[in-house]
């Protein structure tokens, strides 16, 4: 039997952050369409020790994001100066497909069901690996997209403070909208294929996690299956959080209905759509967690200073502070390229936390003092860890409501070490 390694390289966190770690979703979905016959293991080098000395017949690196793939390259290195072929795939992979092609045996540009990556691994077993396997926008029927297999990962390691983090779930891929600092509509297509909600209904029934992360670019790009996918949710009786949802009272309610806990929700203006949508979602009984870009061109100092006054007034529950970063592919960098903008291209630094584009109306160092500011001032009178607490209480108050809460686990003698040591938060 073949062994592969499955590793998933470890990137800098953003310091402003309470750190936690989720179970990443690209390895599992790879790993489901590995054949029976290899036998799997997996390395998540954010919480786990990686050996490049192991034993292993095939590396396979899984990089979702851009920071990663400096450290992505290194662990190719010291496996192909073992003699061990190394593929890549992943988000990152495909934004940097030249750069990742040159430093690993072969690529995988796409999405790996429908039998792709088993043909993949059969080239690699008759010693004809390509080093390119392009199936950029050529999706596979949306049909074939299965359960992921989330055995290949150590659930312990993915606890903070006791309490399990959520597993991850996509019920549909693509996004019919083309935001001007996403790279999605490059990735996934501008066509949405949601999966049969069947199948979807079948993975998340499947889980034994009670609370999951819907990781799905949108959803509010279809009402009628979005509405049919909340009501066939609702027996579940999972709590679980998202992207946005399409702002009409009755979708949200039906989301609510279905253990929606609570909504990353882009938050770009101080206007009274966004007041209006915030104030919505909490009627229900939903969660706001506004994720911020800092550094577009209608922002200069005091803009940002009125964007933190604005968070505190609409009472956002959480709040995520991000750098506007040129991504490759995505449309803002295009413009930024046009126009000399771009300040360097190295990569460990693109992590959302740093400025690495001359800003319109700032310096790059007003822009990174305002971040900072951003950060200090809405955590100022509660900090992260009380207001996650307060988050928290919601679903724990939801869950004793219907039944479903359980006591976090008592931790094992391992756990408590990570937790003293500091690096038990995942």
């Amino acid at each position: 039997m073949s062994h592969i390694t499955i590793v998933y390289p470890k990137w800098p966190k953003i310091p402003e952050q309470t750190e936690f770690h989720l179970p990443p979703h690209g390895p599992v979905c790879m790993a489901a369409e590995i054949p029976a016959e290899y036998q799997v293991r997996f390395v998540d080098e954010n919480v786990d020790a990686l050996d490049p000395g192991a034993s292993t017949d095939l590396v396979l690196i899984s990089m979702m994001l851009t920071c990663q793939v400096p450290r992505g390259l290194e662990i190719a290195a010291a496996y192909r100066e073992r003699g061990i072929k190394v593929i890549a795939g992943g988000i990152a992979t495909m934004l940097h497909a030249d750069e990742v092609e040159a430093g690993v045996d072969a690529i995988f540009l796409g999405e790996v069901e429908d039998g792709r990556l088993a043909r993949v691994l059969d080239d690699w077993q008759k010693e004809r690996l390509q080093s390119r396997y392009d199936y950029f926008r050529d999706f596979p029927p949306i049909a074939s997209v299965g359960t992921a297999r989330r055995e290949i990962l150590n659930h312990e390691k993915y606890v903070y403070r006791g309490v399990p983090m959520v597993d991850l779930v996509h019920a549909s891929r693509g996004c019919r909208f083309n935001c001007f600092p996403c790279a999605t509509a490059y990735l996934g297509g501008r066509q949405f294929r949601p999966r049969p909600i069947d199948r979807v209904v079948e993975e998340i029934s499947g889980l034994e996690n009670n609370r999951l992360f819907l990781v799905d670019n949108s959803l509010a790009q279809d009402r009628d299956w979005i509405m049919e996918l909340f009501q066939a949710m609702i027996p579940l009786k999972k709590k679980w959080v998202c992207h946005p949802i399409l702002d009409e009272d009755e979708v949200v309610a039906k989301a609510a209905e279905a253990g929606c806990w609570y909504v990353y929700q882009a938050v770009f203006d101080t206007s009274d759509v966004i007041r209006n949508r915030v104030k919505r979602l909490k009627d229900h009984g939903i969660g706001v967690e506004a994720a911020v870009l800092l550094g577009p061109d209608n922002q200069d100092k005091d803009y940002i200073k009125r964007l933190v006054d604005f968070l505190l007034e609409i009472d956002v529950d959480m709040a995520e502070f991000s750098i506007l970063t040129p991504f490759p592919h995505t449309p803002v960098t295009d413009s930024m390229v046009k126009d000399g903008r771009i300040l360097h291209r190295d990569w460990r630094r693109y992590t959302t936390a740093e400025v690495v584009f001359q800003p319109k109306h700032m310096t790059p160092d007003e822009l990174q003092e305002m971040y900072h500011y951003a950060w200090d001032n809405f955590y100022k009178d509660m900090s992260q860890s009380l207001r996650m607490a307060r988050l928290f209480q919601k679903v724990v108050r939801r869950e004793m409501e219907d039944g479903t809460y359980t006591s976090p686990p008592r931790l094992t003698a391992t756990r408590r070490v990570w937790h003293q040591e500091g690096s038990g938060l995942v």
